[in-house]
């Protein structure tokens, strides 16, 4: 049921009703809206500070343009919950019946008033620029702008998309919105200029934007709704390409959210009277603790390690290594292509870089990943985290990176099913200097497990016997695969790689077996299962459990599972017929 009847935002069905409103009105609903934020993330989690930091601004421009004929593009969007309650979609907020009628990210299947379905960042001025220059094509004059923010302003196609930006011929307006942080603390020159930007009110000679050839203007408030209806009217229509540059406050309205930016960038479920989440700690070993006390172990050996990541410490508990290893840790912020040709220099001078990159942005550097690395065969070690199927947005789906990677020339990529093996594999992958290594992080509830003395050099697979049925289950869903097993009295066979198969395991397997079974969680084309059935050919029958080659969108993980097969009841199911 709506929590807030009374509410301004309940008449506000699209800009046309904002634009009725008085300041008065205006500064009651950026009220409101904060609240609303507020309550819904404390019960779903979800982005806070971003959204928190843009209420004003999304105000205003709505107050001021005509959308959906004006078009705003948001930079990962993360920061659209109050553009989405402005926008007809208010009841997602205000009742708690309707909380999962909307995505966390612009999404176009939603609203006319989105136009792309955005989760990575640095994306905002590329789209915005190729939006107006097909504009002038159509001789159209609608308005065009892009809203960036300074974390995203770090990633290389912010700077290739200001490049082209500076030239477009007509309307084009940037509104970059400063902060002064990003998921983590911001890195890099780029804080430098905007802090000078900031302390000469905008007026320091010192312009990387006017010296792109932007036109530039500067607002020292961008938490007022009026210093922003001015900001934005004045900007309206103008025939060039200009950078608005707002400084706001992220986590305005909450000061937990104020006094500790990052771990409030994006929040669990959480207790609006004392700010702790209500979501249980895991119990012992995780996963990144065990990545993070490798990493560890290896620097006080006094090897030359260096822990590299793209922004984002808080998935992996990074802040460790940040803090007291200092010079054995490089951020380079929202750039994940900088990272792994980084890692590649490191390597070639004699350093041992760990990368730490969570599966759904690594697509962003697929690149660098084929030809810096995997073409020059350099011994990068490379931790993945949040691989596998799952139910968030489209945007965010980490089901793809073992595809990339696996199918990569001299790329080693490991999948372990316990945290004892995950920690042998990264201790192998530092140790041996030849190729390229990629672990995959389980994502899901493993086992501590039994020490791992094995090295990798040569893929062997662990196999359990059973009888008719071998079922191959790679990394965390070995755990599925022995619930299968078990009830089926199969053989258990964990293949440790997702792309390197142990040949001479699965022409005895096949020999041994009417049945094999693969499965991986990851999508199925040109993955594990695949390059197994490859190989066997006719020898034996072979079937392949994974998820279909579809964008799922915030569909539950239960659903996605049952869609392809990958239940306990269906996988037993299927074989019984089969045989």
């Amino acid at each position: 049921m709506n929590q807030h009847p009374d509410y301004l935002l309940n008449k506000i069905n699209g800009p046309e009703d904002l634009k009725k409103l008085d300041l008065k009105q205006m500064e009651k609903l950026a009220e409101e809206i904060r609240t609303l934020i507020l309550e819904k993330d404390a019960v779903e989690g979800g982005h806070l500070g971003p959204d928190l930091g843009i209420v004003e601004a999304t105000i205003a421009y709505h107050y001021v343009f005509n959308a959906p004929k004006d078009k705003i593009v948001w930079d990962v969007s993360h920061q659209t919950y109050p553009h989405k309650m402005l926008t007809g979609r208010a009841l997602a907020w205000l009742d708690p019946d309707h909380y999962e009628d909307v995505t966390p990210y612009s999404n176009p299947d939603e609203s006319p008033y989105d136009y792309y379905a955005v989760g990575h960042t640095s994306t905002s001025i590329a789209l915005a620029t190729g939006m107006a220059k097909a504009r002038d094509l159509l001789g159209e004059h609608e308005n065009i702008m892009a809203l960036i923010g300074d974390g995203s302003m770090t990633g290389g196609l912010a700077f290739e998309g200001l490049n082209n930006a500076a030239i477009e011929k007509h309307n084009l307006v940037v509104v970059v919105n400063d902060n002064q942080w990003s998921i983590d603390e911001n890195v890099g020159g780029l804080v430098t200029a905007l802090k000078k930007l900031r302390d000469s009110n905008g007026e320091t000679e010192e312009n990387p934007f006017k010296a792109m050839g932007f036109d530039y203007r500067y607002v020292a408030d961008g938490n007022n709704i009026k210093d922003m209806i001015d900001a934005f009217e004045a900007v309206k229509d103008v025939d060039h390409p200009i950078v608005l540059h707002i400084n706001t406050l992220k986590g305005k309205g909450y000061k937990p959210a104020i006094d500790n930016e990052e771990a409030h960038h994006w929040v669990m479920p959480f207790d609006l009277k004392d700010d702790k989440t209500t979501v249980p700690a895991p119990e012992g070993p995780t996963a990144s603790s065990i990545a993070i006390d490798g990493v560890i172990k290896h620097i006080n050996n006094g090897e030359k390690i260096m822990a590299i990541n793209a922004a984002i410490p808080g998935v992996f508990g990074l802040d460790k290594i940040k803090n007291e290893y200092p010079e054995n840790y490089t951020d380079v912020g929202i750039a994940e292509q900088e990272s792994v040709a980084f890692a590649a220099g490191a390597v070639k001078e004699g350093a041992v870089p760990v990368l730490f990159e969570n599966s759904t942005f690594l697509q962003r550097a697929f690149d660098q990943l084929s030809h810096d690395v995997a073409a020059n065969d350099l011994p990068v070690v490379m931790m993945v985290a949040n691989g596998g199927i799952s139910g968030t947005s489209k945007t965010h789906l980490g089901v793809f990176d073992q595809v990339m990677i696996s199918n990569l020339p001299n790329w080693i990529y490991l999948a372990p099913t316990t945290l004892n093996e995950e920690k042998a594999m990264m201790d192998w992958a530092i140790k041996q200097r030849k190729h390229p290594v990629a672990i995959k992080m389980p994502s899901k509830p493993v086992p501590v497990g039994e020490e791992v003395t094995a090295d990798f050099d040569q893929i062997k697979y662990q196999i359990k016997p059973g009888k008719k049925v071998a079922i191959l289950a790679l990394g965390d869903f070995y755990e599925l695969g022995k619930k299968v097993a078990d009830k089926l009295g199969a053989t258990l066979v964990n293949p440790v790689s997702a792309n390197i198969l142990d040949k001479e395991a699965l022409d005895k397997l096949a020999a041994d077996n009417e049945l094999i079974i693969t499965l991986e969680d990851n999508i199925l084309d040109g993955g594990f299962g695949e390059k197994v059935a490859s190989y066997l050919g006719t020898k034996v029958k072979v079937i392949n459990y994974g998820q279909k080659r579809v964008y799922t969108d915030q569909v539950p993980l239960q659903e996605i599972y049952k869609e392809n097969h990958l239940t306990v009841d269906q996988i037993v199911e299927d074989v019984e017929k089969t045989l």
